[in-house]
């Protein structure tokens, strides 16, 4: 499971941090990502950490590029989201996703979604 915390209301230029964190007998996650889906409009992706520890490869949607900083904690089988500069365009309900979650079992769970949080950037 998935959980999805830190969204709110903040004013264009703030800043926010979203934490996703993944619960269970978990051994690992791979592919960590973050989407977005603001109101009418298709569910896109923000930001991903690539499969390789800590130092995984980010990649970032164009729209916040410079502005947004995706990290983990591997020890803590958490990922984060940093948003800085944040404009209104940015109001969205976050999800976090993960590709695949691997539980001590042995037993992998794939494309899970965390449930989401809302961002709303407004003065």
């Amino acid at each position: 499971q998935l959980q999805a915390s830190g969204g709110g209301l903040v004013q264009p230029g703030g800043s926010l941090r979203l934490s996703c964190a993944a619960s269970g007998s978990i051994d690992s996650i791979d592919g960590m990502a973050w989407y977005r889906q603001a109101p009418g409009k298709e569910r896109e992706l923000v930001a991903s950490i690539a499969d390789g520890g800590v130092s995984g490869r980010k990649t970032y949607s164009d729209s916040v590029q410079g502005r947004f900083t995706v990290s983990r904690d591997t020890g803590k089988n958490m990922w984060f989201l940093q948003m800085n500069r944040l404009k209104p365009e940015d109001t969205a309900v976050y999800y976090c996703k993960a590709d695949q979650i691997t539980v001590w079992s042995g037993r992998k769970y794939l494309r899970v979604w965390g449930q989401g949080t809302l961002v709303t950037v407004s003065s």
